[in-house]
C-alpha cells in the first residue's frame, strides 16, 4: 500500500496520543533528518536569490548610500553600527537622522538567539503562538482546551485565560481581530468561536462565564450529519471578514458584519491546510494544500466557481503553512517534502501544467522519517523563487514566517520543526544564520516581536519561551 500527499483530517488526530509529548527517542529520530551530514552539502547548494525580491529586500534593510560607501570595496558587508551613528552624527545622508531601512540594517544583525526565557509551562501540548500586531500581546493555544493571552507590556501576565468549547481533538488555530478586542479558535469542527477578550474578567469559561459566539462555517447544502475540521483561520486587515482552510477540500469566507458565511470554494483535491489573505485589501486569498499546490484566488475577477487565479507548483508533498510578506505579490511556504519555498505569484501558472508523477516509496509523516531517496527529487515544474532546508517538517502542521518588516526589514525567514528547534534563514542566500535549541519535542509555532529582537516558540513538551537579544537573568535549563 502507498500513501499519498493526503492525510485527511489525520494531520492533527492520525497520531493520537493525548499525553505531553517528551519521547525521546522520537526527537532523537527528529534530529537525525538533517543532520546527517548534509550541513555541508546544503551550504554548497545554496543559491544567491536573484530577483526583485532581493533587490527590494536590500532597499528595506541596507544602510543610505553615504554610509555603505564608508568602507571600499565591501559594498555587500554589514555597517557597523559606530560607523552608522558616527555616519548620522555626520549627516552623511543629509537627513539628519536614521531612515527605516537604516534602521533595519543595525537590527537586523541583532537575532533574538539568547535565552530561552519561559513564559508559561502546561501540561498538554502547544500548538499556537502569535503576537498581536503591536506586539502588546501573545497568544498561546494548547491541545488541553487553554488558550491564554499575555500582555507583553505588562511582565507577560496572563490577561485571559480562555477554556475553549467544544473542542475536537486541539486548537488548531486562533486569530486576533486587528483592534486587539476579539479572538476566534478554530478546532476540527466546523464551529469556530469567537470571545471578546476586552471584558474586564481574566477567567473565560464558555458560556460559563462568558459567551463564546459559534460562527457556523458548514454550508447550507452539506449533507446531514457531515463534519469536518478547520485547520487554519485568519482575520481580514479591516477586521470584516474570516478566511479559513478545512478538511473538506475547500476555502471559507465567513462575513461577520452580516453574521453568516459569504463564500465556499471546492479548492483543492485534498485538506486545505493554510489560508490566508495576501495583504490589506482582502482581494487575493492565498491557500495550500496537501495536495502539495499553492493556489492564488482573486476575488474581484471570481468567473466561474472554484477556479484560482493561478497556481504554484514546486513542493513535492503537502503544504502546512502559509505566509504573506504583506506585499500581494510574494509568499513563502512550507511543505512535508522538507523544505520552505519562496515564490512570486506573477510566476504562477493557470492551472497545474505538471505534476512529479507518483511517488515509489511508502511514507506517512505522521510517524515516519522522511525516506532519504526522497531527498534529492525535485519537481519538474518548480516554479518557486528559492527553496531553504534544514528543518525538519514531520508529525504536524509546522509554521514558517517572513521575519518582521520594521525591525529586519524581512530579511530572515523563520520556521519551527519537529526536530525540536527553531531555524532562521538568510532569505537571499538560504544560509541557516541561526537555530535555536531548548524544547523536547515539536516546536509547532513560533512567532518574532513585530517591533523587538524578540521570538517566542511553544512546543509539544508543554513549554512556551522567550528569546530575545540581548536577554538578561538566567534562562530556563
Amino acid at each position: 500500500m502507498f500513501f499519498t500527499a493526503s492525510e485527511g483530517a489525520a494531520n492533527e488526530m492520525g497520531y493520537a496520543m493525548s499525553r505531553l509529548e517528551l519521547d525521546s527517542d522520537f526527537c532523537d529520530a527528529g534530529k537525525n533528518i538533517h543532520r546527517d551530514d548534509n550541513t555541508e552539502r546544503l551550504n554548497k547548494e545554496l543559491n544567491h536569490l536573484d530577483h526583485e525580491i532581493s533587490q527590494l529586500t536590500k532597499l528595506r534593510s541596507g544602510p543610505h548610500e553615504c554610509l555603505s560607501q564608508i568602507i571600499p570595496g565591501k559594498r555587500d558587508s554589514p555597517v557597523s553600527t559606530v560607523k552608522m551613528l558616527a555616519g548620522r552624527e555626520g549627516n552623511y545622508s543629509g537627513r539628519g537622522r536614521f531612515s527605516s531601512a537604516d534602521c533595519c540594517h543595525m537590527l537586523s544583525r541583532y537575532l533574538p538567539v539568547n535565552g530561552p526565557w519561559l513564559v508559561d509551562q502546561m501540561t498538554s501540548r502547544a500548538y499556537v503562538s502569535q503576537f498581536s500586531a503591536d506586539g502588546s500581546l501573545f497568544v498561546a493555544g494548547f491541545q488541553g482546551s487553554h488558550i491564554r493571552i499575555y500582555n507583553v507590556d505588562r511582565g507577560w501576565k496572563v490577561q485571559k485565560n480562555i477554556l475553549a468549547k467544544s473542542l475536537r481533538w486541539t486548537v488548531t488555530d486562533t486569530s486576533l481581530s486587528p483592534d486587539q478586542r476579539h479572538l476566534v479558535y478554530a478546532s476540527m469542527s466546523p464551529i469556530v468561536h469567537i470571545v471578546n477578550i476586552g471584558s474586564a474578567a481574566t477567567e473565560s469559561l464558555a458560556n460559563i462565564t462568558e459567551i463564546h459566539d459559534g460562527l457556523d462555517f458548514s454550508a447550507d447544502d452539506d449533507d446531514d450529519g457531515y463534519s469536518f475540521g478547520i485547520f487554519s483561520v485568519k482575520f481580514s486587515t479591516d477586521g470584516r471578514e474570516l478566511v479559513a482552510g478545512s478538511s473538506d477540500d475547500s476555502i471559507y469566507v465567513y462575513d461577520l458584519e452580516a453574521n453568516k458565511l459569504s463564500l465556499r470554494i471546492l479548492a483543492h483535491t485534498s485538506d486545505v491546510n493554510t489560508v490566508c489573505f495576501a495583504d490589506e485589501s482582502g482581494h487575493l486569498i492565498y491557500s495550500g494544500s496537501d495536495d502539495s499546490l499553492c493556489k492564488v484566488w482573486d476575488r474581484r475577477c471570481f468567473i466561474s466557481k472554484g477556479k484560482p487565479a493561478g497556481v504554484l507548483m514546486g513542493h513535492l508533498e503537502g503544504i502546512t503553512f502559509i505566509d504573506s510578506r504583506g506585499d500581494g505579490r510574494h509568499l513563502i511556504s512550507n511543505g512535508k517534502d522538507q523544505s520552505i519555498k519562496l515564490w512570486d505569484i506573477r510566476k504562477m501558472s493557470s492551472n497545474a501544467t505538471c505534476t512529479p508523477g507518483f511517488r515509489n516509496y511508502e511514507w506517512d509523516y505522521r510517524w515516519m522519517d522522511y525516506p532519504t531517496q526522497a531527498r534529492e527529487l525535485k519537481h519538474p515544474c518548480d516554479q518557486s523563487l528559492s527553496t531553504y532546508k534544514g528543518h525538519s517538517v514531520l508529525r504536524t502542521l509546522i509554521r514558517c514566517y517572513f521575519s518582521p518588516s520594521y525591525s529586519t526589514g524581512q530579511k530572515y525567514i523563520y520556521s519551527g520543526s519537529s526536530d525540536s528547534c527553531i531555524y532562521i534563514y538568510d532569505l537571499l542566500t538560504g544560509a541557516q544564520v541561526a537555530t535555536l535549541e531548548h524544547h523536547k519535542s515539536v516546536v509547532r509555532d513560533c512567532n518574532w516581536h513585530p517591533n523587538y529582537p524578540i521570538l517566542v516558540s511553544s512546543s509539544w513538551d508543554g513549554d512556551v519561551v522567550k528569546w530575545e537579544f540581548p536577554g538578561n537573568g538566567e534562562p530556563v535549563n
